[in-house]
Parts: C-alpha cells; structure tokens; sequence
C-alpha cells in the first residue's frame, strides 16, 4: 500500500502515532510524579535512592503511554518532557568537582617500588630457571 507521493509503504495494521494524546498522557504521568514527589523532602530531590520508584513508575508510565498511542519510546515528546521535569526537581543537583590529591608521599613510594620489585623478582626467576635447566640437560 502507497501513501501520497512520497512512496513510503505503510503496514496495513500499523496506525500513525497519535502525538497530541500523547502529550495530554505524558502530561498525566508528569503530574502523578509531581504528587509522589511531593512526599519526598525537596532537600533529598539529589539523593536517587529516596525517590528510586517514584521516578521508575514515572518512566514506565511515560513509556506504557507512548506505546497505548502507537508511539515509540523514548521519542523525542517524552524526551523532551523527561528534560522538562529534570529541569524542575533536578536543576539544583549539580555534581560537586573533585579534586584530586596525591597520595601520602609513604603510599606513593609503596605503589611505585611494589611493581619495580616484583619484576626484578620476576627477571631472576626466569633467570635462574633457564641457568638450571641448561645444568639440567
């Protein structure tokens, strides 16, 4: 079956996504994860594992939805929605920079001479392996 002119075969059983209602539906999931995490102290919006199923049921919701309007999941709708709703509980969760420091000069000098030993150990084990099979043959 031909659609117009662009010449694109369309599945006969397949219907179009439905965009609109898909909007109106993730809007619907938007706000039962507002409601949930209306229960969440606003100072644990940064901590995942206080708020970890609310925000799967959100996604589930958002992905179920896309599916019952003949959408695919993730689109770029719910993307952006996602985006908007990371925006609103999220946007104060920055990751804080990290700085690195070296370690304690003791522990550094351990790290270093560790390996440096253990392959001259190494060295004059094969060494002396391969001086005893020559005395061996």
């Amino acid at each position: 079956m031909m659609s117009g002119t662009s010449g694109e075969h369309i599945h006969p059983s397949r219907r179009l996504c439905n965009e609109s209602r898909l909007r109106w539906e993730v809007e619907v999931c938007g706000e039962d994860f507002k409601r949930d995490m209306a229960h969440v102290d606003p100072e644990q919006w940064c901590n995942l594992t206080y708020f970890m199923s609310e925000y799967h049921l959100f996604t589930l919701c958002t992905e179920t939805k896309s599916h019952s309007v003949d959408c695919y999941w993730p689109n770029p709708l719910v993307e952006s929605y996602i985006i908007h709703i990371h925006k609103h509980f999220f946007s104060n969760c920055t990751v804080e920079e990290v700085i690195w420091m070296d370690p304690p000069d003791d522990t550094l000098t351990v790290l270093i001479l560790v390996p440096v030993f253990l392959t001259l150990a190494m060295i004059a084990l094969v060494v002396w392996c391969s001086k005893r099979s020559d005395l061996l043959a």
